[in-house]
């Protein structure tokens, strides 16, 4: 556990007045937070769980302690002027204490907890905007209730912890009911979500930023392409999509943070849905920080969702949130075979000399098959080209190409 000595000695304060951000939680996404700190004048800490976190690496105040401990996040909390987080797992308790202290945290925690609870944003999110038919369900009864209602397959979910494809389970059939028995014992009363599979076109998602004074801007409608679960591509703009509908889901996602009063950056992730013709959407999950779907943003747009978060934070101006190409191509990096991930470097050099246009973003994480260990991103006017760029990079890095 982190001591009061430990977090007092490592954050050293910008001179001039600026104010320090706390991340609760030392991951790639705080990790990507420190370029435009240091570019605005903050002072970034990090409440890390290991030295050896992936923003520790980079970022200088990288107190180590639980962020499950009431104590220890109180006492990073107190030498920081703005308490943001690097994920949606603190506990209630922890906020609720913050709170108490008088802490400014974004997001709030009335707003992360529709980030947090599937159910509650499922409930909340229904009054707003287009969502799959669901229902919570406490048993496998009601879980064959559901699927006869809407037709199976049926998607379950954990409400919460789950993400890249964990915590989610498609039951294809009434026969396949009686294997989720496990599930329910885990839930241990709490319920789970389960709702209709979309028969969707594709996945697209829309990232926005809110500021505490109601100031909010969004960047152009991606489309994320999805691999066993996993997102593996992202295109910006997502190409081919109504105009009208990329101002629908735009306008629904500014509609989500302003009615839920959410505070810095938000990704709503959405099927594509095609209705008598005519294209629609469904909401399928909300993110309240900086997101994968928002990664191109570094490299492809003019202010990116690090650099926006930390300025909707703080209450500052927001950036321009246009595009610098025409195309963004962003890959995700997966973890693979442990003998080319041993000389990563000299992978990385090689790539570097193969497409000099090219953008590594590695996070210093473990390597383990299938973590997310990084992504690269290529701009451009050819989009067929800046894909082929980008999967060859990414599995270049990976290992499942060879040359």
């Amino acid at each position: 556990m982190a001591t009061k000595g430990p977090i007092v000695e490592q954050i050293v304060r910008h001179p001039g007045g600026f104010p320090v951000v706390g991340i609760i939680g030392g991951g790639q996404l705080a990790r990507m937070c420190q370029p435009p700190a240091v570019g605005l004048s903050l002072t970034l800490a990090v409440l890390a769980q290991a030295p050896d976190a992936a923003a520790a690496l980079v970022v200088p105040a990288s107190p180590v302690g639980p962020y499950d401990d009431v104590d220890t996040v109180r006492e990073f909390a107190r030498q920081c002027d703005v308490v943001t987080f690097d994920h949606e797992h603190v506990p209630p308790e922890v906020l609720a204490a913050l709170e108490a202290d008088g802490v400014p945290l974004h997001p709030r925690p009335s707003a992360l907890r529709f980030a947090q609870d599937k159910l509650a944003m499922r409930e909340r999110l229904g009054d707003l905007v287009d969502c799959p038919r669901w229902r919570r369900v406490d048993s496998l009864e009601e879980l064959t209730e559901l699927g006869t209602e809407v037709g199976f397959p049926v998607v379950l979910k954990t409400p919460r912890g789950g993400y890249d494809g964990k915590g989610v389970r498609v039951v294809d059939s009434p026969d396949a009911v009686p294997d989720c028995a496990d599930w329910f014992e885990r839930a241990a009363g709490d319920g789970l979500l389960a709702e209709e599979a979309v028969d969707f076109t594709r996945e697209i998602a829309v990232l926005v930023a809110r500021s505490p004074s109601g100031q909010a801007a969004a960047w152009p409608v991606v489309e994320t392409v999805q691999t066993g679960g996993i997102c593996t591509e992202v295109i910006a703009p997502a190409p081919d999509l109504d105009d009208t509908l990329a101002s629908r889901v735009t306008e629904a996602a500014l509609r989500i943070a302003g009615e839920l009063d959410v505070t810095g950056v938000m990704a709503v992730e959405l099927f594509q849905v095609d209705r008598d013709g005519e294209p629609g959407y469904v909401v399928n999950e909300l993110a309240m920080r900086p997101h994968n779907s928002g990664h191109w943003t570094i490299d492809g747009s003019v202010t990116s969702q690090f650099e926006q978060h930390l300025r909707a934070v703080l209450d500052l101006p927001l950036g321009d949130t246009r595009a610098r190409a025409p195309w963004t191509v962003m890959g995700n990096v997966l973890g693979g075979a442990e003998p080319r991930h041993a000389e990563l470097y000299g992978t990385y050099r090689h790539l570097l000399a193969r497409d000099p246009g090219l953008k590594m973003h590695l996070y210093g994480k473990e390597v383990r098959p299938g973590r997310k260990i990084g992504h690269v991103t290529v701009c451009g006017d050819d989009l067929a080209e800046l894909r082929d760029r980008a999967a060859h990079a990414a599995g270049y890095l990976e290992g499942t190409i060879i040359e």
